[in-house]
């Protein structure tokens, strides 16, 4: 069965800060960076682990997808996937 998705606050509003920076140059590709970002995190919940183990932490439970010069980070719990942060990755990670 697959989990639940939450999204932390914070990366509810890195999706929105990386979209309105993006949108400055091209509204085009703010909203395809949106919706690559939105498919990569849809498919998780199926298979969660498929991630990589954030390097900084290397926790089994804190995972990443890349997309681009994205860091999609979420942390595996019980019953729900929490998006914890989108984070460029030239951006120090700080959870």
């Amino acid at each position: 069965m697959d989990k639940k998705i939450i999204w932390s606050p914070r990366a509810a509003d890195d999706l929105e800060d990386i979209c309105s920076f993006i949108s400055k140059n091209s509204e085009y590709y703010a909203s395809l960076v949106a919706e690559r970002i939105l498919d990569i995190v849809h498919k998780i919940p199926t298979h969660p682990y498929s991630g990589r183990k954030v390097p900084e932490y290397n926790l089994e439970n804190l995972r990443e997808k890349l997309y681009r010069n994205y860091r999609i980070v979420y942390r595996i719990k019980k019953d729900v996937v929490e998006i914890v942060t989108i984070s460029h990755s030239s951006k120090l990670l700080v959870t």
